[in-house]
């Protein structure tokens, strides 16, 4: 069982991490063209326009394409198109 001294040290850390990831906010900081991209890539892939990074990586495994799991979104689908 944990003591007082403890519980509140592990208080302590939880609001500092708290604290931390709200202030970090990393899409808030990117630039508004950026973050409009983004929002309009995220709406094509919600209407399945775009196929998800999921999609795009077992397509690549079925086309045996290396290194696929260390590529981004984008380097999958340029890969996957070159491969078809």
């Amino acid at each position: 069982m944990a003591t007082e001294k403890q519980r509140q040290a592990a208080r302590k850390n939880v609001k500092k991490a708290q604290s931390g990831a709200k202030k970090k906010q990393t899409l808030k900081n990117l630039p508004r063209k950026t973050q409009s991209a983004l929002g309009k890539e995220a709406a094509a892939v919600r209407r399945g326009d775009e196929p998800t990074r999921k999609e795009l990586e077992a397509e690549a495994r079925r086309l045996d394409i290396s290194g696929r799991s260390k590529m981004g979104k984008a380097d999958l689908k340029r890969a996957v198109q070159k491969a078809r």
